[in-house]
């Protein structure tokens, strides 16, 4: 049989809970072998945006994702220079598993600049798209939709670092310990990606 991989493309700063429980719930619906994490370097719709040095969040979603062996990260894209265009990695996943059923996880928000996204049209060829739809009604797409609301932002969690509140709940123990580690989030004022 066919291994069934999805890839999970973000910025992940930081890898939360709500990031976690949206892969498990795609691993359970969508009869899945493996989700696999990939933190991207650099959005290329986020250019005008600083997130933390990609070592420490591929470090982060390392020590999130440890003791689940069906959730696994990839770390092309913080190796590659420039922006990280998902058809590029998806090519090179493609490479590695050429016989898998790729299907590639993305949040609503992105459904309406998908037309933007790099060789779109290749990219649709070599993965089915999953939309994260978050519970209501998330407009028109064709695309298989997996609803849940989570109401966890990298945003908010970056908000309540900065002003000294604690997150104990909104990411895993190891998580947390590395952000108090390395003293990140600090800056309360950089305008960062939501994700």
């Amino acid at each position: 049989m066919k291994q069934r991989l999805a890839l999970y493309g973000g910025t992940f700063d930081p890898i939360h809970h709500g990031h976690l429980i949206l892969a498990r719930d795609a691993m359970e619906l969508l009869n899945l072998d493996r989700v696999i994490f990939i933190p991207a370097a650099l959005s290329p719709h986020k250019l005008d945006t600083r997130p933390v040095a990609a070592a420490l969040r591929h470090e982060m979603l390392c020590a999130a994702v440890e003791h689940e062996p069906s959730f696994l990260v990839d770390d092309q894209e913080i190796h590659r220079q420039g922006p990280s265009f998902t058809i590029d990695t998806v090519e090179q996943v493609r490479a590695r598993y050429s016989e898998a059923e790729l299907h590639y996880l993305i949040g609503h928000d992105n459904v309406p600049e998908l037309h933007t996204w790099r060789r779109i049209d290749d990219l649709r060829a070599l993965v089915q798209f999953v939309v994260f739809g978050r519970g209501e009604n998330d407009g028109s797409h064709s695309f298989p939709t997996l609803s849940r609301r989570v109401d966890i932002s990298a945003t908010e969690i970056r908000t309540r670092v900065a002003s000294g509140q604690s997150i104990r709940y909104l990411v895993p123990e190891p998580v947390r310990e590395l952000i108090q580690k390395h003293h990140l989030y600090q800056d309360p004022s950089p305008s960062l990606p939501n994700n």
